[in-house]
């Protein structure tokens, strides 16, 4: 029986510089040192300051959370907080949060962790979730990736499912690239088991006229069209809020501005004036 070694710093410089598709040239280079040198750190044979680790780990744009672990396995104390949402201290960036998803009423929008399970949602989420087969997959934490394509979540209702679903495949192939999260890459291997939808749900030619993918979703007799926005916080420093992202979704057709609208009357919601 073998033992995993743990991890070192170099090691892990090293990972996330292939990770990053650069050369020692090319890292060092964009840090500032010399190749000798960084070649030194990656083998152990040279410790890094806890101002190299941080420097390194800005250069390869490494997430806040790995940047805790780099400096834990170079021997430092983490530079970065990880507060619970509900600690106080987060009590601005979430009065902010609510306060962008109540605005973009009558407009879907979400709240996701790094995970992708939901923190918040505003009244025009309801609505669309109104008729969900697997009524578990709306027990918390909702995983807003799996309710999206589980065959017993919204995906019969996804008009597009063939064209969504490999959309957010590759978005979420990307974050797993981007930031060597196991949770995020064992979420991935689960979406791909799922139903793809009929292969003539994607148009063999593309609309050239298109802007942007559109989630075709369809709601009793109507067919809603939605393209999104992604939202974070800017230059963050606590983990937690690092990994808070927004996405809003806005009407893609005249007809589904119209529809939601009504949703939004008949719910006693003040609409947006046209």
């Amino acid at each position: 029986m073998t033992t995993q070694q743990p991890s070192t710093a170099g090691s892990l410089i090293r990972e996330w510089r292939t990770r990053r598709r650069m050369s020692q040239l090319d890292l060092a280079a964009e840090a500032d040192i010399s190749q000798r040198h960084l070649s030194f750190v990656e083998s152990g044979r040279a410790a890094p300051s806890r101002e190299m680790v941080l420097h390194l780990a800005e250069q390869l744009d490494i997430p806040l959370r790995q940047r805790n672990q780099l400096l834990l396995a170079a021997g430092f104390a983490p530079s970065f907080s990880e507060r619970a949402l509900s600690d106080t201290s987060l009590a601005p960036a979430m009065a902010a949060v609510e306060l962008v998803l109540k605005g973009h009423e009558p407009f879907p929008a979400i709240a996701v962790d790094r995970n992708w399970n939901l923190v918040a949602s505003n009244a025009a989420i309801a609505p669309l979730l109104a008729d969900i087969a697997d009524q578990s997959l709306l027990t918390p934490p909702v995983n807003v990736l799996r309710l999206s394509l589980h065959p017993k979540g919204l995906a019969p209702r996804i008009v597009n499912l063939h064209e969504w679903r490999s959309h957010l495949i590759e978005r979420l192939k990307h974050q797993v690239d981007a930031s060597g999260d196991a949770t995020l890459a064992e979420l991935e291997r689960e979406l791909r088991t799922y139903p793809s939808g009929p292969p003539n749900s994607r148009p063999t030619h593309p609309d050239i006229a298109a802007i942007a993918l559109p989630l075709r979703l369809r709601l009793g007799k109507d067919i809603l069209s939605f393209i999104s926005t992604i939202t974070v916080f800017g230059t963050p420093l606590d983990v937690t809020l690092s990994e808070l992202a927004i996405e809003s979704f806005f009407p893609a057709d005249a007809e589904t501005a119209v529809l939601l609208q009504r949703l939004a009357a008949e719910r006693g919601a003040a609409p947006k004036p046209s």
